[in-house]
């Protein structure tokens, strides 16, 4: 006898077996915090233990802390280039100059200032053209009424 697929579903079905299974865990997980930041402090250690290891030494202590080489490398060159000053610098970008946002928000600020006195200047010239088209048709009809008739 063979049993086809819905047989099999039918039989687990009514065994209760697809009512066993539970529901995805709704919660969100934690983000990462973001890329390590390491003290210029431990750089150095980590470097000076590291160049006393031997191969095998090498990879354990990398593995321990979670490290690569080229993170090493990179933190080598800094030490041969500025000592403790290079490897205290941050890696990623610098931090925005005061002025430079102090530059860009009145920019901003006069743009929008130099918008709303090209609209005003807009309002001023239609408000003068309204103007001479009123008096127009007030003299217009001024010189339209017959001398002897009054309002």
């Amino acid at each position: 006898m063979t049993t086809t697929t819905s047989h099999s579903l039918d039989g687990r079905a009514q065994s209760g077996a697809i009512h066993d299974t539970t529901d995805p865990d709704p919660e969100v997980p934690e983000r990462a915090r973001g890329p390590r930041r390491y003290s210029a402090k431990y750089k150095t250690q980590i470097l000076e233990e590291y160049e006393r290891l031997d191969k095998a030494g090498k990879g354990a202590l990398l593995r321990r802390e979670g490290l690569y080489t080229s993170l090493l490398s990179e933190w080598r060159k800094q030490r041969d280039r500025g000592a403790l000053q290079a490897l205290a610098t941050p890696a990623g970008r610098q931090p925005a100059d005061p002025r430079d946002r102090e530059v860009a928000r009145l920019r901003k600020q006069n743009q929008r200032l130099a918008s709303e006195l090209d609209k005003a200047r807009k309002v001023i010239e239609v408000q003068g053209k309204l103007s001479a088209l009123l008096e127009q048709f007030a003299t217009d009809s001024v010189a339209e009424q017959p001398q002897g008739e009054t309002r």
